[in-house]
C-alpha cells in the first residue's frame, strides 16, 4: 500500500505574545502550501513531484527471481531442455546497440541454469558477457530501444549469479557502468528521458532496463521515480501525465491519453478497455475490426518486465488501474490478436501473477527483453494483495 506523505506538526506550548504567534501560524501554513502538491484547475492532475512509495510487505528478494525460487524449478521437460540447450550453447558477444541482439537472453539463460544446476561453466558465461557490457561501450552508435531491450537481461543475470560476492572489483565496474548507462546520450535520448517522454515500446523497454538497473543498485529513489512514471503510463495521469503522445483516436480520453485506455471504455459501440492506443495506432487510425499491428504486444514486453520488477521492489502494479496489464492482454486477446513468436513468454508470467489460464504452450521462444518463463514461471501463481 502505498504510503502518502503527510504534513505533521508537533504543536509546544510557549508563553510568546499573540503577534508572534500570528506571525509563526502564518509562516507555517505558507510552508506547507508551498511543499503540497500542486493541482491543476481540472482537479484531475498532479505536478510530477511526489514519488511512490513502496510496500515493505511486497518486497521480495531477487531483482526477477530468486535463487531459492529457480531451485524449486523443474530439471525434466521441454521448457528445462530448451534453457539447458541454450546455456550450453555459445551466447554470442554483447551489443547493446544492436536493438534485435539475442545474447542478453542466451546470457539469461546461462545465469539460470548455473543457479539450478551449480555447473560453474554457465557462470563463466555470464561474467564473460557481464564484462564485455562493463568495459566495452558497446551501446555506442545505439539508440536507447536498443537498449532499453538489451540491458535489463544483463543487469538480471548478474543478480542471478551473485556477481558482487563472485567478483567484487567487476561487480562495482559494473555498478558504475550501468549507472552511466541511465543518463548517457544516444541519439539524443537517454534511457530515462525515453522512459519518461515516450509512452510506447520505446518507453516500456526504457522502463523496463531503468528498474533493472534501480533494484540492482538498491537506488530506491530511482526506484521510486521509475514507479511513479510507470503508474502513470497504465492510466494514473495523478502519478504522471509528461508523455508525449501521438495520434489521439485510439485513445479513451483524447484530452486526456494514457499508456493503457481505462475500464470500460468504449468507442463506436466496440469496447477498446485495455487497448494500448499508441501501438494500435501503429496500425492506423481508429477502425473495427482494427489494423493489425504487432507493436501492442511488443511494448507489453517492456511493460510485463518493468511490472514485475517493481512488484518485487515493492510496487503493487500488477493490480494497478483495474489491473491494466490484465485487460491489455484480455483486449488483444478478445480481437483475435493471441500472442505468438517471441511475444508468447509473456503469457506465461501473465498466467502466473494473476491467476489466469492463457494458451501459451511450452518451450516457448525468448522475446527480445526477457524469456524462459515458460520454465521459470511454470506452476503456481503469485499471490496477490488485495487491490488498494
Amino acid at each position: 500500500m502505498e504510503k502518502k506523505r503527510g504534513k505533521h506538526f508537533v504543536w509546544r506550548e510557549y508563553r510568546i505574545s499573540t503577534s508572534f504567534s500570528l506571525i509563526i501560524l502564518c509562516s507555517l501554513v505558507l510552508a506547507w502550501a508551498f511543499a503540497a502538491p500542486i493541482y491543476s484547475l481540472s482537479g484531475t492532475e498532479a505536478q510530477d513531484d511526489a514519488p511512490l512509495s513502496a510496500d515493505s510487505t511486497l518486497v521480495t528478494t531477487g531483482i526477477w527471481i530468486s535463487r531459492a525460487e529457480i531451485m524449486r524449478r523443474p530439471t525434466s521437460g521441454p521448457a528445462w531442455a530448451q534453457v539447458k540447450d541454450v546455456a550450453d550453447s555459445p551466447a554470442g558477444t554483447p551489443n547493446l546497440s544492436d536493438q534485435d541482439d539475442d545474447t542478453n537472453v542466451k546470457v539469461l539463460a546461462k545465469a539460470l541454469a548455473f543457479v539450478r544446476t551449480n555447473q560453474a561453466q554457465y557462470r563463466t558465461g555470464v561474467v564473460d558477457a557481464l564484462k564485455v557490457v562493463t568495459y566495452d561501450n558497446t551501446e555506442n552508435g545505439g539508440q536507447t530501444l536498443a537498449l532499453g531491450r538489451e540491458l535489463a537481461a544483463y543487469v538480471i543475470a548478474a543478480d542471478l549469479i551473485d556477481l558482487a560476492t563472485y567478483d567484487s572489483s567487476l561487480d562495482a565496474d559494473f555498478r558504475v557502468k550501468i549507472r552511466d548507462l541511465l543518463t548517457k546520450t544516444l541519439d539524443g535520448k537517454t534511457l530515462v528521458s525515453t522512459h519518461e517522454e515516450r509512452p510506447n515500446n520505446w518507453g516500456t523497454h526504457a522502463g523496463a532496463s531503468r528498474a533493472a538497473v534501480a533494484a540492482y543498485l538498491g537506488d530506491t529513489a530511482e526506484l521510486a521515480r521509475t514507479a511513479q512514471v510507470f503508474r502513470g503510463w497504465v492510466g494514473d495521469r495523478t502519478a504522471y501525465s509528461g508523455f508525449s503522445y501521438g495520434d489521439s483516436s485510439w485513445q479513451c480520453n483524447p484530452s486526456e491519453p494514457v499508456g493503457i485506455n481505462p475500464k470500460g471504455c468504449m468507442k463506436d459501440g466496440h469496447s477498446i478497455d485495455g487497448a494500448l492506443p499508441e501501438e494500435m495506432r501503429r496500425g492506423g487510425d481508429f477502425r473495427w475490426p482494427p489494423a493489425p499491428t504487432g507493436y501492442a504486444w511488443e511494448g507489453l514486453q517492456g511493460a510485463i518486465v518493468q511490472a514485475e520488477i517493481l512488484h518485487r521492489a515493492g510496487y503493487d502494479t500488477w493490480n494497478w488501474e483495474d489491473k491494466a496489464l490484465l485487460r491489455a492482454v484480455e483486449f488483444l486477446e478478445s480481437i483475435g490478436w493471441s500472442a505468438d513468436g517471441d511475444d508468447r513468454w509473456q503469457i506465461w508470467l501473465i498466467n502466473y501473477s494473476y491467476g489466469t489460464s492463457f494458451t501459451a504452450g511450452a518451450p516457448v521462444s525468448a522475446g527480445k527483453n526477457m524469456g524462459w518463463t515458460d520454465w521459470s514461471h511454470s506452476g503456481g501463481l503469485v499471490l496477490l494483495p488485495l487491490v488498494r
